[in-house]
């Protein structure tokens, strides 16, 4: 029995506490794997950063929100809700700033979220927190944009597009975490497929019903920053407002 698959069968023994709460924990990724999703992480950070710094020089008023939004990300994240054989699963958050601030800034959320929450929470990890970044802030915050962007394209009503996105989203995230897991322990004898399917079905028992929840938490936020805050929005993001056209900054 190698190395690879040795990890593998430690890996399915834990996975209610690495992988149903979504941040791969620390010490489960193979070292070369935590480097190559720092570096990936790394490269959307510095364009997070850049984005981020020119959307708050223009709109300063908007450090208030993009607080909020931090906080609200934090919460959901760390947040864990009971799932099966004694597992636990979360929400996410991550769409809502998405669609405020555009896909790439939520970046540096992730970031920070992630560092605070394997400092103070044990949740996730230092060496896995470029993959549980580029799942979650990357790949969690493209996928609600482009959702966003499709349902407004057909016309749909803004309420339904913000809870698709921030679905899609959710979805997205816990695809992209069995991925990441499924071809970091892929070996003679357990293919990426079926280490694909394992996870994913997994994953399926909670994350529907969760992004579902989280699709009606991230419309009532929506709103309420509608009601609260939407002289902001509009200088911040006019597009969210438009039913042609619409565009979300990246």
């Amino acid at each position: 029995m190698n190395k690879n698959t040795l990890a593998y069968l430690g890996l399915a023994l834990l996975l209610p506490g690495v992988a149903n709460s979504m941040h791969i924990a620390e010490g489960f990724l193979p070292a070369s794997w935590c480097i190559g999703w720092w570096a990936v992480y790394l490269a959307v950070l510095i364009a997070g950063f850049s984005s981020l710094k020119k959307t708050i020089g223009e709109h300063p008023n908007a450090k208030l929100l993009f607080a909020a939004v931090g906080a609200y990300v934090f919460i959901l994240s760390s947040l864990k809700l009971p799932s099966v054989a004694g597992s636990s699963s979360h929400l996410t958050g991550i769409a809502l700033g998405a669609l405020l601030f555009g896909a790439s800034s939520m970046s540096v959320v992730g970031l920070i979220v992630l560092l605070f929450q394997a400092l103070l929470l044990a949740h996730g990890g230092l060496t896995t927190l470029g993959a549980n970044g580029f799942s979650m802030a990357v790949c969690g915050a493209f996928s609600a944009v482009w959702a966003f962007r499709l349902l407004k394209g057909l016309k749909a009503p803004q309420w339904l597009a913000v809870g698709s996105a921030s679905f899609v989203s959710n979805l997205v995230i816990y695809s992209c975490t069995s991925a990441q897991l499924a071809v970091a322990f892929a070996d003679s004898t357990a293919s990426f497929t079926s280490n694909l399917i394992k996870f994913l079905s997994i994953f399926a028992v909670t994350q529907l019903p969760l992004a579902a929840i989280e699709a009606v938490f991230t419309v009532l936020a929506f709103q309420y920053i509608q009601r609260t805050s939407n002289a902001e929005i509009q200088q911040l993001n006019p597009n969210l407002y438009e039913t042609k056209n619409t565009h979300i900054p990246a």
